[in-house]
């Protein structure tokens, strides 16, 4: 019976929807964690009696046929590149996106990685990095007992040198941005690698050409909402249930069927 394999499709699907779910809300507080969806598309149709067909002799056309579906496939989970709400900190070295634009950090194999997370540190040679130790481009090195360390909007980085009263400017935080940011690949420790789908990275200052402005002692929290991925995930449940009630039912009928013919 094709009820069987139809249902069965469905119960897969909200399997995965489930899963989705299931890492969007386990992430509800990681900083610039951008929530994912799944997304679906009906399968192929088994026309038994097909639209506008011919009916008579007369030239009488069918207005409506008889279509069977075969059930429904997992297209994708992209990701939603909205803003997440900035959440003060204090940190001197906490610094959020608002707006568009990824920062570049640099991974140890030499290759590039982006991300939204700006809760920066400092390694023993005074560089800003990442929480994994990756280095923060282009490169800043903060000198020792340097104090009033500053990032402004457009990421230029400053501080007052030990003995001094001027600021002096260390560097440039640049954003990079993507044609398509729904096209990175999510590669873990909130990062991101560009693929042939996201297009060229494009390095640029913030607060420029579109590119979002830098908001020091902050971070972008996940743009996750609770109510919704909790709205989902009843839904997805009643639906799987569902389909498992279908099976059900289709087996029974099965029965009989079977018990009819004994």
């Amino acid at each position: 019976m094709r009820a069987l394999s139809t249902a069965s499709t469905g119960m897969m699907a909200m399997e995965l929807n489930v899963q989705v779910i299931a890492n969007n809300l386990a992430n509800m507080t990681t900083t610039g964690y951008k929530r994912q969806r799944a997304e679906f598309q009906d399968l192929l149709y088994d026309h038994v009696s097909r639209i506008g067909t011919q009916t008579s002799a007369q030239g009488n056309i069918l207005p409506v046929g008889i279509d069977l579906g075969s059930g429904v496939k997992s297209v994708g989970t992209p990701r939603l590149m909205t803003q997440g709400t900035l959440s003060q900190t204090g940190g001197t070295l906490d610094v959020a996106i608002r707006g568009d634009g990824f920062f570049k950090i640099q991974l140890p194999d030499g290759t590039y990685a982006y991300t939204r997370d700006g809760s920066f540190q400092m390694d023993a040679t005074g560089r800003i990095v990442t929480a994994q130790g990756n280095v923060v481009m282009p490169a800043i090195t903060i000198p020792p007992n340097a104090s009033g360390l500053t990032i402004n909007a457009q990421g230029q980085v400053s501080i007052v040198p030990q003995g001094g009263s001027t600021p002096t400017v260390l560097g440039q935080i640049t954003l990079t941005r993507f044609i398509n940011q729904a096209g990175l690949l999510p590669v873990g420790d909130n990062m991101y690698t560009e693929t042939p789908a996201s297009g060229t990275p494009q390095d640029g200052i913030p607060n420029t050409d579109g590119a979002g402005d830098l908001q020091q002692a902050s971070l972008e929290q996940s743009n996750v909402d609770s109510v919704t991925e909790i709205t989902n995930l009843i839904a997805a449940q009643r639906a799987y249930e569902m389909n498992g009630k279908v099976i059900t039912a289709a087996d029974q009928m099965l029965q009989s069927t079977s018990s009819l013919m004994r």
